[in-house]
């Protein structure tokens, strides 16, 4: 592995911590999981439904291991990081908006 993908692999690894927390700061705020596959996996609780679906994605970059496809992760990590700032918006948006929309009534 060059020391580019190792990088690439690293990027994803950190993607996942972060996506993994902002998604649980989002639950303990009384969000909702919005992807129809997590949210089927999240039936078996929270915790659980997150491993499941972490373990979806690193088999995810396994197999792209396997097919020498790396430059696929390069995609995956944009995909994620898309998904994390989505996670931060929804998490501002509870945190922020009532009081926005308080500071605009009046």
């Amino acid at each position: 592995m060059t020391v580019d993908e190792r990088r690439w692999v690293a990027i994803f690894l950190y993607l996942q911590i972060l996506d993994v927390l902002s998604t649980l700061i989002g639950f303990s705020l009384g969000n909702t999981e919005a992807s129809p596959f997590v949210r089927l996996l999240v039936r078996f609780g929270p915790a659980a439904g997150l491993v499941l679906s972490k373990v979806v994605a690193l088999g995810l970059v396994a197999a792209c291991f396997a097919l020498k496809r790396m430059r696929m992760i390069r995609f995956i990590n944009y995909w994620y990081a898309g998904l994390i700032v989505w996670n931060l918006f929804v998490v501002l948006n509870v945190l922020i908006g009532p009081e926005l929309r308080a500071r605009r009534a009046s």
